[in-house]
């Protein structure tokens, strides 16, 4: 009798353990369904933001196996793109000598291709990286929290506006920063089995760095991972072998493999393009001194990838123009990136990134996993901090992955009251995300007034990149059919193209400009002069998008 029970009792159990799987499941289905949804729907409806012109026409560039245009960023990213638009069987005259600026308009409103559907197949392969990098949070927090901290990450994540907004570009921000979550995900597991995940992890690395050099500073500090984590595995393979010493030798070893691999990839990805390797450098190439030009002079690159860090050092020697709460400057904060990821961030993802930073910090369980998620956090931060353009939170996209990560760490509290708080945050989360829907870029959180507000505190890609052109079009076609049109717009495609017919109200006499008055967000938190007198002379009327400001002007 007691034998049958207990028999009995195994096979509820094992009933119940299925209808959870069962469950976990249906909850990840759900989830990476609602962010693909988000992101497609985006990215239809988006017309060209000021980035993305440049990868697609470089992109194409690069099918005809060419390294010649934009040199400041590595190739890997820019291929996904073209594995997108090969698609879209994109016509770009081989004899085209403009920069790469003219590039990506000539390639979108001159060579006789649909913008629209180019644009969507260039998009769609970062869409399908970015919910694959979904389900790698969904892993990492799941071996460190198990299945509910794993769905805790995957649901902040998924309503993430940031990662939803550049996920459905084909810019380069999301999948640099996943490929890093992804390589630190990967040290994590060899823990366990080093000798499959090191050689992974070196290739998620390489690639991450092959997309973005703003993954460099990670580096040292995915090298030393390595160590830790042969270390770990030694100890635990060997707890009674004795010595610090061999296991210290074994990491330095391992991390030099992992290296060795990080470079292999970013070698390939330029071979990719042209085997040749042919490459002039660019004319005006910034000239480095001191510690940056030894280390551009030392690293085991090919000249293209060391030519595009010379790039990069000239723009950081550049005055950028920033905007915060109101105010136009030149140069850089050193917390505005802090300060614009408190306004962009939901304020649900806010309360479960704190507590689940401590509960990193100081649960037993979880406190081995600190280096791993919180150290590269702390150290990608503070290097995009000492950046010197002021222009988005894209610069940190790096935050919401990783952080969700140690969000995971909320599931460990075995309060009920614990479960119930941080369910009612996500759920926060969620109708935060949704409300915003299909407005991703100039999302901001309740604290700070909404997406309709963000265009006050921020500019750029945190409210206004050019994506509503499109939109715009289609409201003064449907609201303000034969009036006169003056616009200032910042961005990147041709509003000719899509049907506006409009004059640029800054190149006459404000007396002459009568009519709509339409102005791009970032132009109106950087007016001055003539402009700044037009727009605080005229009577605001629409807006488009949380991006676009339509005014009403008389003489």
């Amino acid at each position: 009798m007691r034998q049958a029970l207990m028999r009995q009792a195994a096979r509820a159990g094992e009933e119940l353990r299925r209808h959870r799987r069962w469950l976990f499941a249906l909850v990840v289905v759900v989830l990476i369904a609602e962010m693909a949804v988000a992101m497609v729907t985006t990215a239809v409806k988006q017309t060209p933001t000021i980035d993305e012109p440049v990868y697609v026409g470089t992109a194409v560039v690069y099918l005809q196996h060419s390294l010649r245009y934009n040199p400041e960023h590595p190739p890997l990213g820019k291929l996904l793109i073209a594995s997108g638009t090969a698609f879209a069987d994109p016509h770009l005259d081989r004899s085209f000598v403009g920069d790469q600026t003219e590039l990506g308009r000539h390639l979108l409103y001159e060579s006789g291709n649909d913008p629209w559907r180019l644009m969507l197949w260039a998009r769609l392969p970062v869409i399908v990286l970015t919910l694959l990098f979904g389900l790698v949070v969904l892993a990492f927090a799941r071996d460190l929290a198990g299945p509910v901290g794993g769905l805790v990450a995957l649901g902040l994540y998924a309503f993430s506006p940031d990662i939803i907004a550049h996920g459905s570009l084909a810019t380069l921000d999301v999948p640099a920063a996943g490929f890093l979550l992804t390589s630190v995900w990967l040290l994590w597991r060899a823990r366990r089995r080093p000798r499959l995940c090191l050689p992974l992890a070196g290739g998620a690395l390489g690639a991450a760095v092959a997309t973005k050099m703003s993954a460099l500073p990670a580096v040292p500090v995915l090298l030393l991972l390595v160590v830790l984590s042969v270390c770990h595995a030694r100890r635990t393979r060997n707890p009674g072998s004795g010595g610090r010493m061999r296991p210290l030798l074994l990491g330095v070893a391992a991390a030099s493999v992992v290296a060795l691999v990080s470079i292999a990839v970013v070698w390939a990805t330029y071979l990719a393009v042209d085997p040749q390797l042919r490459w002039t450098g660019p004319e005006n190439l910034p000239v480095t001194h001191g510690l940056r030009a030894l280390v551009v002079d030392r690293l085991p690159f090919p000249e293209p990838y060391r030519d595009g860090m010379r790039i990069q050092f000239g723009f950081e020697n550049m005055a950028w123009g920033g905007f915060l709460f109101g105010r136009h400057y030149h140069g850089s904060l050193w917390y505005y990136l802090p300060t614009a990821l408190l306004i962009k961030t939901p304020l649900g993802m806010l309360a479960l990134w704190l507590t689940g930073v401590v509960a990193t910090v100081t649960v037993p369980r979880l406190r081995s996993a600190a280096p791993y998620v919180l150290v590269p956090t702390v150290v990608l931060l503070a290097a995009a901090m000492t950046g010197s353009r002021d222009l988005g939170v894209r610069y940190a996209l790096f935050m919401p992955m990783f952080l969700a990560v140690a969000a995971a760490g909320v599931a460990v509290f075995r309060r009920r009251s614990a479960h119930i708080a941080s369910a009612a945050l996500i759920l926060f989360v969620a109708v935060s995300s949704l409300r915003t829907y299909p407005y991703y870029l100039p999302y901001s959180n309740e604290a700070f007034g909404g997406p309709a507000r963000t265009h006050l505190r921020l500019h750029d890609s945190n409210v206004d990149w050019g994506q509503d052109l499109g939109r715009l079009a289609t409201r003064l076609r449907q609201r303000y059919a034969d009036e006169k049109i003056w616009l200032v717009y910042k961005g990147s495609g041709v509003p000719s193209f899509y049907g506006i017919d409009a004059s640029d109200p800054r190149k006459v006499p404000p007396s002459e400009v009568d009519g709509l008055l339409v102005v791009s967000d970032s132009s109106i938190a950087k007016a001055d002069g003539r402009l700044a007198t037009l727009i605080n002379t005229s009577a605001r009327i629409d807006e488009v998008g949380h991006s676009i400001t339509i005014y009403r002007r008389a003489p």
